[in-house]
C-alpha cells in the first residue's frame, strides 16, 4: 500500500477493519469515522512489529477503560473471536485480570461486552477454573505469591507488612490471578500495561514496563508498538509519558541496571540486608 494514495489507504482501512471486526464497515458519515478507517485500521493495526493477538488485548483493555461506546468494544470482542486470535475463555480471563489494574467496575465493562457477543452469536460458555478449588495454607499462599511476583516483575516483591501488600498484592494478585492458566503471561502483560498506564501512577508504570522487557514478555520494538496502539483509546498525552518510560527502561536494561537505576548486584545486596 502506498500511504500517499488516499483511495488506496481508504480501501486498505476498509479491508483491515472488516477482517479485524468480523463485519462489514459502513461508509464513514463523519470526519471522526473516516479517521478510524484511514488511520487506525489502515495504518496502525496493519503495522508489522506487533502481532494481532497482542493488539486485540491492548485495544480491548483500552476501550473498556475509556468510556467507549458499546459498538466499538463489542466489535473488538467479535473480531477477536471471529479471527481466532482469542478464545472466549481468554477473553473472560482478560476481564478478570483487568479488574486488578483498572478496578472491578471497568473490568465489568469488558466482561459485559463479552456476554453481549456471546448472546448475539449464540455461543456456548466455556467452563472456567475457580479462583482456587482446594483449601490452602496461608503461609504457602504467601510464598506462592512472592515467587510469582519475582517471576513476573523480575525483582523481589514487598514484605507482607500491610493489608494491601499481604492480602492484595501477594495473596491475590500474584498468588492467584497472575498464576491462572486461562491466559498466558504475555497476554496478561498487555492488559496490565494498559491499566497501569491509565492510572498515571509513576512507580507501577515504570516497574511494569521494565518487567515486560526484562522478563522477555515483550521486546523493545513490541513495547514501542504498544505505545502507539495504546494511544488510540487513551490519547496521545498519556501515551507520550509512557513512550518516555519505555525509552528510559530500555536504556536501563541495556546498561544492566534495575528499574530504579541501581546496579543489579547492588540491588541484590540491599535486599539481603
Amino acid at each position: 500500500m502506498s500511504k500517499l494514495d488516499p483511495a488506496e489507504r481508504s480501501a486498505q482501512g476498509t479491508r483491515a477493519a472488516e477482517k479485524l471486526l468480523g463485519a462489514p464497515l459502513p461508509e464513514p458519515a463523519t470526519l471522526l469515522q473516516s479517521t478510524w478507517r484511514d488511520f487506525i485500521f489502515a495504518e496502525v493495526w496493519t503495522r508489522p512489529r506487533l502481532d494481532l493477538r497482542s493488539r486485540y488485548l491492548i485495544s480491548l483493555a483500552g476501550a473498556a477503560t475509556s468510556d467507549t461506546p458499546d459498538e466499538i468494544l463489542d466489535g473488538y470482542v467479535h473480531g477477536a473471536l471471529a479471527t481466532g486470535e482469542l478464545s472466549l475463555l481468554e477473553l473472560r480471563e482478560a476481564a478478570a485480570h483487568l479488574a486488578i489494574y483498572a478496578g472491578w467496575s471497568r473490568a465489568a465493562v469488558l466482561d459485559n461486552a463479552v456476554s453481549r457477543v456471546v448472546a448475539s452469536r449464540g455461543l456456548q460458555e466455556e467452563r472456567f477454573a475457580p479462583v482456587r478449588e482446594a483449601p490452602w495454607d496461608e503461609q504457602t499462599r504467601l510464598q506462592d505469591g512472592a515467587r510469582s511476583f519475582e517471576n513476573v516483575m523480575t525483582f523481589s516483591g514487598p514484605p507482607p507488612a500491610t493489608a494491601y501488600f499481604e492480602g492484595g498484592i501477594l495473596n491475590f494478585v500474584f498468588g492467584e490471578i497472575w498464576a491462572r492458566p486461562g491466559l498466558d503471561q504475555r497476554g496478561r502483560r498487555w492488559v496490565t500495561l494498559v491499566g497501569v498506564a491509565d492510572s498515571s501512577a509513576d512507580t507501577p508504570i515504570r516497574t511494569h514496563i521494565y518487567g515486560a522487557m526484562a522478563s522477555g514478555n515483550a521486546s523493545y520494538e513490541e513495547m514501542d508498538e504498544f505505545v502507539l496502539q495504546y494511544a488510540i483509546h487513551s490519547g496521545w498525552p498519556r501515551a507520550s509519558f509512557v513512550q518516555g518510560v519505555v525509552l528510559e527502561m530500555a536504556e536501563k536494561l541495556r546498561s544492566g541496571l534495575t528499574w530504579d537505576g541501581k546496579e543489579k548486584g547492588e540491588a541484590v545486596n540491599e535486599q539481603g540486608k
